[in-house]
Parts: C-alpha cells; structure tokens; sequence
C-alpha cells in the first residue's frame, strides 16, 4: 500500500463548513513547514518484521511462505518508494506494521492524480518480480514449498489491487470512477470494500477484514479519497484503467505459473487451486 501523507483533501460528498477567517501570521515569523516524514526506527522496524513473520509462519505453518511473504511486502512496498521518488513525492520511507503488513509513505502529495496512480500501481508491478527467486529455488531443488512461497507473493500483489480503500487499487482506479462522477467513486469503493472484508471473514483472515473494515470507516467519516492535486483527463483515464488490467494480469498470471507445478502442469489445475483461495467455485 502507499500513503503519499496524512494530510488530504475534502471529498466532494461532504457537508460544506463555513470557513473560519484566520488573521495572517506576523510578518516576522516564517511559515511553519510541514514536518517530514522521518521513517520507522531501525529497533522497531526490526520487532515489526519479526512479528509479522512470525504470525505468517503461524498461520500457514511454511517458514518459506512466512519468508516470501515478508520478501514480497518489502519489495512491494519498495515499488512505491521508487515511483516516490521519481515523482517528486521522496525521500519515501517503507513502515512495517505488525500482524498486517507495511506501507510506503512519502513526504508531499503528488501533484496530479495522475502520478497518484502510477504510485499506487508501481507497489504491485514491481512486486511481482519478488517472485523470481522462489521460482528460481523451486526449479533448482524440486520441492513444491517454493513454488507456493512464489504463488503467496503473487497472491499479495493481487489482492493489493482491489479497488478497496485502503490498498493500491483504490488509488488507481478511485479517479477514473471519480472522472465519471464522485458518488459513483464513493458507490463502488463501499461496495467493493464490503465485498473484500467478507472475503476476509470468509478465509479466516480476520485481522485483514477488521482492518479493511476500520479503513473503510475511516474514509466513509473523513470523505478524503484521492490525493489534492490535478484530476485525470479522460485520455489518463483510459491509460489508467490498462494499466490496472495488465498490473493485474501479470500477478494473475505468476500466480497460475507457480501453482502449475503443483498440479504437473496443469493450467486448469491451477486456476481450480487459485479460485478455491479466492472463494470461486467452491
């Protein structure tokens, strides 16, 4: 996930407030700058990686998956920090939260919603390359586990791209609904964000669902949705949304490319072993 900053702007769905005038400041002080983001400390950072391994190992009972999870997050996360960095937005810092996962946070807003989206697609499509090693060590070693530590990586970088707030897809196509009319932005982000934290609660991912759900309160109370900035023009639009889709079918398909050995190459068998993990055709 990224968050470029804490501070955004009021979405277009909420109640008008009456401005409160404000005299301007003494002429010999100077303006107060916004603090920059400083990153997590290096102790913390550490107990936090930890932790998160720790409880993924848990949960799955692999120490590979608990490594290509935490491989995966970290250059994940990296992805956003380069696009940061490039757009301006920089020096990024990556945060790792414990029991759910990391985000990137940037120290100023993009300055049109345009590179918003490029941000929040950069996270996904280079962290689908984090998958390369395990494929590498599967092909090597012929054990499976590896296989399902690259299949764990392609899952995070595709469930990230669901358009709820607050993961990736959201902040990619957030605007393109918004061009066509915000309470149609508003309309589906709820929807979908409902849908994502039932399937949560429905894969026994409760953290990930309380914390979906907490998101998507917090969004619905604060009505901030995209970053401030300049819209998409519709031509963005329209390259914003095939980005999305080929984001999404390249982790889709290192997704099927690494179960397929589980099932001696079978593509139908991946996609029936991908489709159970997601809930379809049980």
């Amino acid at each position: 996930m990224s968050d470029p900053t804490d501070s955004a702007r009021r979405g277009p769905w909420d109640l008008p407030v009456n401005p409160v005038p404000s005299s301007p400041p003494p002429a010999d002080r100077p303006p107060v700058q916004p603090d920059l983001v400083k990153g997590q400390h290096p102790a913390w950072a550490l107990i936090s990686t930890a932790l998160l391994g720790g409880f993924i190992w848990w949960i799955s009972g692999s120490w590979v998956i608990a490594v290509a999870a935490i491989f995966g997050l970290l250059v994940h996360e990296y992805g956003h920090v380069l696009a940061m960095n490039r757009l301006g937005m920089g020096p990024a810092k990556i945060y790792i939260i414990p029991f759910l996962g990391g985000v990137a946070r940037g120290q100023r807003m993009p300055v049109s919603e345009w590179d918003g989206v490029l941000v929040s697609l950069a996270g996904p499509a280079f962290g689908i390359l984090a998958a390369i090693p395990f494929f590498a060590l599967g092909a090597y070693t012929a054990q499976a586990e590896w296989f399902v530590g690259a299949a764990a990586i392609a899952a995070i970088n595709l469930i990230n791209l669901a358009p709820a707030p607050p993961l990736d897809g959201s902040k990619a196509l957030g605007p393109v609904l918004a061009r066509i009319h915000p309470m149609v932005e508003m309309a589906v982000m709820v929807l979908i964000g409902l849908a994502v934290v039932a399937w949560g609660v429905m894969n026994g991912s409760y953290i990930f669902a309380v914390f979906l759900a907490l998101a998507l309160i917090g969004h619905l109370r604060r009505g901030t949705w995209r970053p401030e900035g300049r819209q998409l023009t519709w031509r963005e639009a329209g390259m914003s949304v095939g980005l999305f889709l080929v984001t999404a079918i390249l982790c889709a398909g290192v997704g099927v490319a690494a179960l397929a050995p589980l099932t001696d190459g079978s593509v139908g068998g991946a996609l029936e072993i991908g489709g159970r993990y997601f809930g379809i055709g049980r």
